[in-house]
Protein backbone atom coordinates (compact mmCIF):
# COMPACT_ATOMS: atom_id res chain seq x y z
CA UNK A 1 0.00 0.00 0.00
CA UNK A 2 1.31 3.46 -1.03
CA UNK A 3 1.82 6.25 1.55
CA UNK A 4 -0.79 8.76 -0.02
CA UNK A 5 -3.70 5.36 0.19
CA UNK A 6 -1.82 4.68 3.88
CA UNK A 7 -3.15 8.51 4.94
CA UNK A 8 -5.90 9.27 2.58
CA UNK A 9 -8.29 6.57 1.98
CA UNK A 10 -9.88 8.71 -0.90
CA UNK A 11 -7.78 8.44 -4.27
CA UNK A 12 -7.35 12.72 -3.95
CA UNK A 13 -8.96 13.34 -7.50
CA UNK A 14 -10.84 15.86 -5.55
CA UNK A 15 -7.70 17.28 -5.04
CA UNK A 16 -8.04 19.55 -7.70
CA UNK A 17 -9.38 23.71 -8.65
CA UNK A 18 -12.76 24.39 -9.66
CA UNK A 19 -11.53 26.16 -12.54
CA UNK A 20 -9.87 22.71 -14.07
CA UNK A 21 -13.13 20.89 -13.70
CA UNK A 22 -15.03 23.59 -15.26
CA UNK A 23 -12.46 23.34 -18.43
CA UNK A 24 -13.00 19.77 -18.35
CA UNK A 25 -16.10 19.95 -18.82
CA UNK A 26 -15.88 22.67 -21.66
CA UNK A 27 -13.49 20.58 -23.15
CA UNK A 28 -15.97 17.06 -22.77
CA UNK A 29 -18.85 20.31 -24.43
CA UNK A 30 -16.63 20.96 -27.30
CA UNK A 31 -15.28 17.25 -28.34
CA UNK A 32 -11.74 18.08 -27.02
CA UNK A 33 -11.72 16.09 -24.06
CA UNK A 34 -9.97 12.92 -25.95
CA UNK A 35 -7.73 14.92 -28.27
CA UNK A 36 -3.94 14.06 -27.53
CA UNK A 37 -2.33 16.60 -25.37
CA UNK A 38 1.41 17.30 -23.92
CA UNK A 39 1.71 19.67 -20.60
CA UNK A 40 5.18 20.32 -19.44
CA UNK A 41 5.84 20.50 -15.53
CA UNK A 42 8.65 23.51 -15.04
CA UNK A 43 10.17 26.44 -12.89
CA UNK A 44 11.43 29.76 -13.55
CA UNK A 45 13.71 30.84 -11.05
CA UNK A 46 16.18 28.87 -8.93
CA UNK A 47 14.91 29.70 -5.49
CA UNK A 48 16.67 31.25 -2.13
CA UNK A 49 18.94 32.78 -4.48
CA UNK A 50 20.59 29.46 -5.23
CA UNK A 51 22.39 28.11 -8.13
CA UNK A 52 20.62 24.48 -8.38
CA UNK A 53 17.38 22.90 -7.28
CA UNK A 54 16.81 19.14 -6.13
CA UNK A 55 14.23 17.96 -7.97
CA UNK A 56 11.73 15.19 -5.70
CA UNK A 57 7.87 14.38 -5.15
CA UNK A 58 7.97 12.13 -8.28
CA UNK A 59 6.76 9.16 -6.36
CA UNK A 60 3.73 10.38 -4.10
CA UNK A 61 2.74 11.74 -7.99
CA UNK A 62 2.92 8.69 -9.27
CA UNK A 63 1.19 7.53 -6.65
CA UNK A 64 -1.51 9.78 -6.96
CA UNK A 65 -1.90 9.42 -10.49
CA UNK A 66 -2.31 5.66 -10.25
CA UNK A 67 -5.11 5.84 -7.84
CA UNK A 68 -7.22 8.80 -9.54
CA UNK A 69 -10.84 7.98 -10.00
CA UNK A 70 -13.79 9.93 -8.89
CA UNK A 71 -15.95 8.13 -6.17
CA UNK A 72 -19.76 8.49 -5.62
CA UNK A 73 -19.23 10.65 -3.10
CA UNK A 74 -16.84 12.53 -5.69
CA UNK A 75 -19.90 12.78 -8.09
CA UNK A 76 -22.41 13.21 -5.46
CA UNK A 77 -20.94 16.45 -3.96
CA UNK A 78 -20.11 17.43 -7.24
CA UNK A 79 -23.67 17.44 -8.68
CA UNK A 80 -24.91 20.04 -5.77
CA UNK A 81 -22.43 22.63 -6.95
CA UNK A 82 -24.47 25.67 -9.18
CA UNK A 83 -23.68 27.98 -11.21
CA UNK A 84 -24.57 31.96 -11.12
CA UNK A 85 -28.00 31.20 -12.53
CA UNK A 86 -28.90 28.73 -9.67
CA UNK A 87 -28.83 25.67 -11.90
CA UNK A 88 -26.39 22.99 -11.77
CA UNK A 89 -23.01 23.69 -13.19
CA UNK A 90 -22.49 20.20 -14.53
CA UNK A 91 -24.87 17.89 -16.78
CA UNK A 92 -25.45 14.72 -15.31
CA UNK A 93 -24.13 12.80 -18.40
CA UNK A 94 -20.49 14.29 -17.96
CA UNK A 95 -20.57 13.58 -14.24
CA UNK A 96 -21.23 9.99 -15.03
CA UNK A 97 -18.65 10.27 -17.50
CA UNK A 98 -15.87 11.58 -14.61
CA UNK A 99 -17.01 8.61 -12.44
CA UNK A 100 -16.17 6.00 -15.14
CA UNK A 101 -13.31 7.38 -16.20
CA UNK A 102 -9.34 6.01 -15.86
CA UNK A 103 -6.49 7.92 -16.52
CA UNK A 104 -4.81 6.99 -19.65
CA UNK A 105 -1.58 9.50 -19.21
CA UNK A 106 2.18 8.46 -20.43
CA UNK A 107 4.33 10.54 -18.16
CA UNK A 108 8.02 11.03 -18.55
CA UNK A 109 9.93 12.52 -15.19
CA UNK A 110 13.24 13.43 -14.10
CA UNK A 111 14.27 11.13 -11.41
CA UNK A 112 14.21 12.22 -7.81
CA UNK A 113 17.35 13.44 -6.39
CA UNK A 114 18.48 14.41 -9.76
CA UNK A 115 20.16 18.33 -9.81
CA UNK A 116 17.56 20.40 -12.16
CA UNK A 117 17.70 24.06 -13.06
CA UNK A 118 14.93 26.52 -14.74
CA UNK A 119 13.28 26.02 -18.03
CA UNK A 120 14.06 22.23 -17.76
CA UNK A 121 10.83 20.06 -17.67
CA UNK A 122 10.26 18.01 -14.57
CA UNK A 123 7.22 16.38 -15.44
CA UNK A 124 6.39 15.64 -19.27
CA UNK A 125 2.46 14.53 -19.00
CA UNK A 126 1.06 13.01 -22.48
CA UNK A 127 -2.66 11.45 -23.11
CA UNK A 128 -6.67 13.14 -23.34
CA UNK A 129 -6.53 16.80 -23.25
CA UNK A 130 -9.24 16.47 -20.15
CA UNK A 131 -7.09 14.30 -17.88
CA UNK A 132 -4.00 16.05 -18.50
CA UNK A 133 -5.61 19.41 -17.18
CA UNK A 134 -7.57 18.07 -14.32
CA UNK A 135 -4.36 16.70 -12.32
CA UNK A 136 -2.33 19.97 -12.55
CA UNK A 137 -3.07 21.20 -8.69
CA UNK A 138 -2.30 18.09 -7.31
CA UNK A 139 1.25 17.75 -9.51
CA UNK A 140 2.37 20.86 -8.90
CA UNK A 141 1.33 20.76 -5.11
CA UNK A 142 3.19 17.43 -4.66
CA UNK A 143 6.61 18.06 -6.72
CA UNK A 144 6.94 21.78 -6.07
CA UNK A 145 6.87 21.48 -2.38
CA UNK A 146 9.16 18.55 -1.97
CA UNK A 147 11.44 20.16 -4.49
CA UNK A 148 11.57 23.41 -2.48
CA UNK A 149 12.57 21.53 0.60
CA UNK A 150 15.24 19.15 -0.58
CA UNK A 151 16.74 21.69 -1.95
CA UNK A 152 16.91 23.94 1.11
CA UNK A 153 17.99 20.45 2.74
CA UNK A 154 21.02 20.14 0.35
CA UNK A 155 22.18 23.85 0.57
CA UNK A 156 21.79 23.56 4.42
CA UNK A 157 23.85 19.85 4.51
CA UNK A 158 26.87 21.71 2.00
CA UNK A 159 27.25 24.46 4.55
CA UNK A 160 27.16 21.81 7.41
CA UNK A 161 30.02 20.37 5.75
CA UNK A 162 29.98 16.64 6.18
CA UNK A 163 28.16 16.90 9.78
CA UNK A 164 25.07 15.03 9.97
CA UNK A 165 21.93 17.55 9.93
CA UNK A 166 18.48 16.44 11.21
CA UNK A 167 15.27 17.79 10.56
CA UNK A 168 13.67 19.08 14.13
CA UNK A 169 10.90 21.34 12.31
CA UNK A 170 7.42 19.17 13.32
CA UNK A 171 6.29 21.82 15.51
CA UNK A 172 7.13 24.50 13.00
CA UNK A 173 5.41 22.80 9.84
CA UNK A 174 2.60 23.70 7.86
CA UNK A 175 0.17 21.08 8.77
CA UNK A 176 0.90 17.47 9.28
CA UNK A 177 1.05 16.40 5.65
CA UNK A 178 3.44 19.46 5.22
CA UNK A 179 5.68 17.86 8.40
CA UNK A 180 5.96 14.59 6.64
CA UNK A 181 6.40 15.84 3.09
CA UNK A 182 9.11 17.77 4.33
CA UNK A 183 10.72 15.32 6.53
CA UNK A 184 10.73 12.89 2.93
CA UNK A 185 12.36 15.71 0.70
CA UNK A 186 14.76 16.71 3.51
CA UNK A 187 16.16 13.50 3.55
CA UNK A 188 16.62 13.37 0.15
CA UNK A 189 18.25 16.78 -0.15
CA UNK A 190 20.55 14.85 2.38
CA UNK A 191 19.78 15.75 5.58
CA UNK A 192 20.85 12.44 8.11
CA UNK A 193 17.39 11.79 9.64
CA UNK A 194 14.56 13.51 11.50
CA UNK A 195 12.63 14.01 14.89
CA UNK A 196 9.00 12.84 13.71
CA UNK A 197 8.85 9.92 14.69
CA UNK A 198 5.55 9.01 12.11
CA UNK A 199 7.63 10.06 9.53
CA UNK A 200 10.23 7.57 10.55
CA UNK A 201 7.45 5.17 10.19
CA UNK A 202 6.31 5.96 7.31
CA UNK A 203 9.41 6.21 5.40
CA UNK A 204 11.86 4.54 7.06
CA UNK A 205 13.73 7.99 8.03
CA UNK A 206 16.03 7.27 10.61
CA UNK A 207 14.57 9.13 13.81
CA UNK A 208 16.83 11.18 16.39
CA UNK A 209 15.70 13.36 19.41
CA UNK A 210 17.02 14.28 22.94
CA UNK A 211 14.98 15.71 25.73
CA UNK A 212 13.46 19.62 26.66
CA UNK A 213 13.65 22.15 28.66
CA UNK A 214 10.79 20.89 30.33
CA UNK A 215 12.24 17.96 31.33
CA UNK A 216 15.62 19.40 32.81
CA UNK A 217 12.48 22.01 34.59
CA UNK A 218 10.89 19.12 35.44
CA UNK A 219 13.44 17.80 38.78
CA UNK A 220 14.97 20.01 41.41
CA UNK A 221 18.01 20.96 39.73
CA UNK A 222 19.93 19.77 36.63
CA UNK A 223 21.79 17.51 37.60
CA UNK A 224 18.89 15.29 38.99
CA UNK A 225 17.65 15.61 35.52
CA UNK A 226 20.58 14.35 33.63
CA UNK A 227 20.94 11.85 36.59
CA UNK A 228 17.45 10.70 36.37
CA UNK A 229 17.66 10.85 32.29
CA UNK A 230 20.51 8.74 32.22
CA UNK A 231 18.91 6.18 34.59
CA UNK A 232 15.99 6.00 32.10
CA UNK A 233 18.13 6.09 28.80
CA UNK A 234 21.22 5.55 29.41
CA UNK A 235 22.19 4.44 25.72
CA UNK A 236 20.35 8.41 24.56
CA UNK A 237 22.86 10.04 27.17
CA UNK A 238 22.79 13.63 25.14
CA UNK A 239 22.14 16.80 27.48
CA UNK A 240 20.07 20.07 26.76
CA UNK A 241 22.64 22.16 28.47
CA UNK A 242 21.14 25.59 28.09
CA UNK A 243 18.29 25.59 30.48
CA UNK A 244 19.75 28.00 33.39
CA UNK A 245 23.64 28.23 32.40
CA UNK A 246 25.09 26.70 29.34
CA UNK A 247 28.51 26.65 31.01
CA UNK A 248 27.20 25.22 34.07
CA UNK A 249 25.03 22.32 32.10
CA UNK A 250 28.36 21.66 30.43
CA UNK A 251 29.43 20.83 33.43
CA UNK A 252 27.08 18.51 35.20
CA UNK A 253 26.56 16.86 31.27
CA UNK A 254 30.64 15.91 31.99
CA UNK A 255 29.85 14.56 35.34
CA UNK A 256 27.20 12.62 33.90
CA UNK A 257 29.31 11.04 31.40
CA UNK A 258 31.78 10.30 33.95
CA UNK A 259 29.00 8.19 35.99
CA UNK A 260 27.72 6.54 32.78
CA UNK A 261 31.49 5.17 31.57
CA UNK A 262 31.54 4.06 34.92
CA UNK A 263 28.64 1.70 34.44
CA UNK A 264 29.80 0.53 30.81
CA UNK A 265 27.96 3.65 28.91
CA UNK A 266 29.05 6.40 27.81
CA UNK A 267 28.13 10.02 27.44
CA UNK A 268 27.21 10.72 23.25
CA UNK A 269 26.91 14.44 23.51
CA UNK A 270 25.57 17.45 24.68
CA UNK A 271 22.69 20.32 22.60
CA UNK A 272 23.34 23.66 22.83
CA UNK A 273 19.77 25.40 21.53
CA UNK A 274 20.58 29.34 22.60
CA UNK A 275 23.62 31.64 23.34
CA UNK A 276 26.83 32.55 21.51
CA UNK A 277 26.95 29.13 19.75
CA UNK A 278 30.69 29.80 18.66
CA UNK A 279 32.10 30.43 21.62
CA UNK A 280 29.61 28.09 23.72
CA UNK A 281 30.80 25.14 21.14
CA UNK A 282 34.49 25.90 21.51
CA UNK A 283 34.28 26.08 25.62
CA UNK A 284 32.64 22.98 25.59
CA UNK A 285 34.85 21.26 23.09
CA UNK A 286 37.91 22.07 25.43
CA UNK A 287 35.85 21.26 28.89
CA UNK A 288 34.66 17.81 27.11
CA UNK A 289 38.30 17.15 25.89
CA UNK A 290 40.49 17.57 28.99
CA UNK A 291 37.53 15.61 31.33
CA UNK A 292 38.56 12.98 28.51
CA UNK A 293 35.46 12.68 26.70
CA UNK A 294 36.69 13.39 23.59
CA UNK A 295 33.62 10.89 21.48
CA UNK A 296 31.03 12.87 22.84
CA UNK A 297 29.49 15.09 20.01
CA UNK A 298 28.45 18.69 20.29
CA UNK A 299 24.65 19.60 19.02
CA UNK A 300 23.69 22.38 17.93
CA UNK A 301 19.77 23.80 17.24
CA UNK A 302 18.29 27.49 17.74
CA UNK A 303 16.98 28.99 14.16
CA UNK A 304 19.98 27.12 12.29
CA UNK A 305 19.86 27.51 8.26
CA UNK A 306 22.71 26.96 5.98
CA UNK A 307 23.49 30.87 6.32
CA UNK A 308 24.04 30.53 10.03
CA UNK A 309 25.75 27.27 10.09
CA UNK A 310 28.39 28.72 7.51
CA UNK A 311 28.76 31.93 9.36
CA UNK A 312 29.74 29.78 12.64
CA UNK A 313 31.94 26.95 10.74
CA UNK A 314 33.99 30.62 9.68
CA UNK A 315 33.66 31.06 13.39
CA UNK A 316 35.50 28.32 13.81
CA UNK A 317 32.79 26.63 16.16
CA UNK A 318 32.89 22.99 16.97
CA UNK A 319 29.85 21.86 16.83
CA UNK A 320 29.37 18.81 14.99
CA UNK A 321 25.78 17.97 14.82
CA UNK A 322 22.73 20.15 13.31
CA UNK A 323 19.18 20.28 14.48
CA UNK A 324 17.97 22.54 11.76
CA UNK A 325 13.68 23.10 12.20
CA UNK A 326 11.69 26.09 11.27
CA UNK A 327 13.92 27.52 8.67
CA UNK A 328 14.16 23.68 6.73
CA UNK A 329 10.98 22.81 7.41
CA UNK A 330 9.20 25.89 6.08
CA UNK A 331 11.69 27.13 3.88
CA UNK A 332 12.17 30.48 5.72
CA UNK A 333 13.32 32.73 3.31
CA UNK A 334 11.50 31.77 -0.47
CA UNK A 335 8.25 29.76 1.20
CA UNK A 336 7.40 28.73 -2.53
CA UNK A 337 9.35 26.90 -5.86
CA UNK A 338 6.84 28.60 -8.56
CA UNK A 339 6.57 25.34 -10.79
CA UNK A 340 3.77 25.86 -13.62
CA UNK A 341 2.33 23.21 -15.58
CA UNK A 342 1.68 24.44 -19.15
CA UNK A 343 -0.15 22.87 -22.27
CA UNK A 344 2.96 22.56 -25.11
CA UNK A 345 1.78 20.18 -27.80
CA UNK A 346 -1.88 19.21 -28.93
CA UNK A 347 -2.82 17.21 -31.62
CA UNK A 348 -5.35 18.96 -34.60
CA UNK A 349 -8.54 16.65 -35.62
CA UNK A 350 -6.25 15.30 -38.80
CA UNK A 351 -3.74 13.70 -35.92
CA UNK A 352 -0.47 16.56 -36.21
CA UNK A 353 1.05 18.28 -33.90
CA UNK A 354 0.01 21.94 -32.96
CA UNK A 355 2.89 23.72 -30.60
CA UNK A 356 1.60 25.82 -28.10
CA UNK A 357 2.81 28.55 -26.50
CA UNK A 358 1.87 31.02 -23.89
CA UNK A 359 3.08 34.03 -24.18
CA UNK A 360 3.98 37.29 -21.64
CA UNK A 361 5.03 40.68 -21.89
CA UNK A 362 7.53 38.96 -19.69
CA UNK A 363 10.60 36.94 -21.60
CA UNK A 364 10.93 34.26 -18.75
CA UNK A 365 7.91 33.66 -18.59
CA UNK A 366 7.33 32.64 -22.76
CA UNK A 367 6.51 28.88 -22.12
CA UNK A 368 8.58 26.65 -24.40
CA UNK A 369 6.14 24.61 -27.35
CA UNK A 370 7.25 20.56 -28.14
CA UNK A 371 7.75 17.55 -26.34
CA UNK A 372 10.61 18.46 -24.83
CA UNK A 373 12.76 16.41 -23.36
CA UNK A 374 16.63 17.37 -21.45
CA UNK A 375 20.17 16.51 -22.21
CA UNK A 376 23.18 16.42 -20.14
CA UNK A 377 26.55 16.59 -21.12
CA UNK A 378 29.39 15.87 -19.41
CA UNK A 379 33.50 16.42 -19.37
CA UNK A 380 35.03 13.88 -17.61
CA UNK A 381 32.93 13.38 -13.83
CA UNK A 382 31.90 16.59 -13.99
CA UNK A 383 28.47 17.97 -15.47
CA UNK A 384 29.02 21.05 -18.13
CA UNK A 385 25.45 22.40 -19.43
CA UNK A 386 22.12 20.92 -20.42
CA UNK A 387 20.24 21.49 -23.55
CA UNK A 388 16.23 21.49 -24.26
CA UNK A 389 15.13 19.92 -27.17
CA UNK A 390 11.64 19.30 -28.85
CA UNK A 391 11.79 15.07 -29.47
CA UNK A 392 9.79 15.61 -32.87
CA UNK A 393 12.64 17.64 -34.11
CA UNK A 394 15.85 15.74 -33.12
CA UNK A 395 19.27 18.16 -32.88
CA UNK A 396 21.42 18.15 -36.38
CA UNK A 397 24.29 16.06 -36.36
CA UNK A 398 26.83 16.24 -35.25
CA UNK A 399 26.97 19.60 -33.76
CA UNK A 400 24.15 22.35 -32.97
CA UNK A 401 23.78 25.37 -31.05
CA UNK A 402 22.32 26.16 -27.39
CA UNK A 403 20.56 29.64 -26.91
CA UNK A 404 19.79 30.58 -23.43
CA UNK A 405 16.27 31.48 -23.29
CA UNK A 406 16.27 34.72 -21.35
CA UNK A 407 18.89 36.03 -23.88
CA UNK A 408 19.07 35.15 -27.79
CA UNK A 409 22.79 36.51 -27.62
CA UNK A 410 24.03 34.13 -25.54
CA UNK A 411 24.69 31.09 -27.13
CA UNK A 412 26.84 28.16 -27.35
CA UNK A 413 28.40 25.25 -29.58
CA UNK A 414 27.14 21.66 -28.68
CA UNK A 415 28.87 18.78 -29.60
CA UNK A 416 26.79 15.70 -29.74
CA UNK A 417 29.23 13.40 -29.89
CA UNK A 418 30.33 14.20 -26.35
CA UNK A 419 28.89 11.69 -23.38
CA UNK A 420 25.30 12.83 -22.82
CA UNK A 421 22.29 11.40 -21.12
CA UNK A 422 18.79 12.28 -21.58
CA UNK A 423 16.93 13.37 -17.88
CA UNK A 424 13.65 12.93 -18.59
CA UNK A 425 12.57 8.95 -18.21
CA UNK A 426 9.26 7.40 -18.82
CA UNK A 427 7.57 6.04 -15.66
CA UNK A 428 4.26 6.02 -16.00
CA UNK A 429 2.48 3.71 -19.42
CA UNK A 430 -1.11 4.64 -20.26
CA UNK A 431 -1.51 5.19 -16.43
CA UNK A 432 0.17 2.32 -15.02
CA UNK A 433 3.84 2.85 -13.48
CA UNK A 434 6.17 1.91 -15.33
CA UNK A 435 9.36 1.81 -12.85
CA UNK A 436 9.70 0.44 -9.58
CA UNK A 437 10.12 3.54 -7.47
CA UNK A 438 14.07 3.01 -5.26
CA UNK A 439 14.13 3.92 -2.07
CA UNK A 440 14.83 6.73 -0.02
CA UNK A 441 18.25 5.35 0.88
CA UNK A 442 18.94 5.44 -2.66
CA UNK A 443 17.73 8.96 -3.97
CA UNK A 444 19.17 10.43 -0.86
CA UNK A 445 22.44 9.32 -2.45
CA UNK A 446 21.75 10.04 -6.35
CA UNK A 447 21.21 13.43 -4.66
CA UNK A 448 24.95 13.70 -2.97
CA UNK A 449 26.23 12.09 -6.63
CA UNK A 450 24.69 14.56 -8.45
CA UNK A 451 25.40 17.75 -6.59
CA UNK A 452 29.56 15.89 -6.34
CA UNK A 453 29.58 16.42 -10.21
CA UNK A 454 29.02 20.10 -11.04
CA UNK A 455 31.38 23.22 -10.75
CA UNK A 456 31.50 24.12 -7.01
CA UNK A 457 30.82 27.29 -8.01
CA UNK A 458 26.87 26.48 -8.70
CA UNK A 459 26.94 25.25 -4.76
CA UNK A 460 27.80 28.92 -3.26
CA UNK A 461 25.23 30.40 -1.29
CA UNK A 462 25.48 33.94 -2.12
CA UNK A 463 26.36 34.78 -6.11
CA UNK A 464 25.93 30.93 -7.29
CA UNK A 465 27.54 30.31 -10.82
CA UNK A 466 25.37 30.35 -13.68
CA UNK A 467 25.29 26.81 -14.62
CA UNK A 468 24.42 26.61 -18.84
CA UNK A 469 21.08 25.66 -19.63
CA UNK A 470 19.66 26.32 -23.05
CA UNK A 471 17.31 25.63 -25.71
CA UNK A 472 18.62 23.78 -28.70
CA UNK A 473 18.12 25.87 -31.76
CA UNK A 474 15.82 24.13 -33.22
CA UNK A 475 13.56 24.42 -31.07
CA UNK A 476 14.44 28.06 -30.07
CA UNK A 477 13.42 28.59 -33.92
CA UNK A 478 10.10 27.03 -33.88
CA UNK A 479 9.18 28.89 -30.13
CA UNK A 480 10.23 31.99 -32.05
CA UNK A 481 8.19 31.55 -34.98
CA UNK A 482 5.24 30.88 -33.02
CA UNK A 483 5.46 33.90 -30.51
CA UNK A 484 5.98 36.12 -33.57
CA UNK A 485 2.82 34.61 -35.02
CA UNK A 486 0.65 34.82 -32.46
CA UNK A 487 2.11 38.67 -31.78
CA UNK A 488 0.84 38.87 -35.50
CA UNK A 489 3.77 39.63 -36.90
Amino acid sequence: MGLLQRLYHPSLSMLTDLYELTMAYGYWKSGLAEREAVFSMVFRTLPFGGGFAVCCGLEPALEYLSRFSFSAEDVDYLRTLKGNDGRPLFDQDFLTYLREMRLRLDVDAIPEGTIVFPHEPLLRIQGPLLQCQIVEPALLNLVNFQTLIATKAARICLAAQGDPVVDFGLRRAQGIDGSLSAARAAYIGGCAGTSNVLAGQLYGIPVSGTMAHSWVMSFEDELSAFRAYAEALPNNGVFLVDTYNSIEGIRHAITIGLELRQRGHRLIGIRLDSGDLAYLSIEARRMLDEAGLPEAVIAASNELDEHTIESLKKQGARINFWGVGTRLITAADDPALGGIYKLSALRDASGAWQYKVKLSEQVAKTSTPGILQVLRFEEGTEYRHDMIYDEMHAPAQPNTVMVDPKDQTRRKAIVLRVPHEALLLNVMKQGEVAVEAPGLAEIRSRTLEQLGRFYPGIKRLLNPHEYPVGLEQRLYEIKTRLVLKARGM
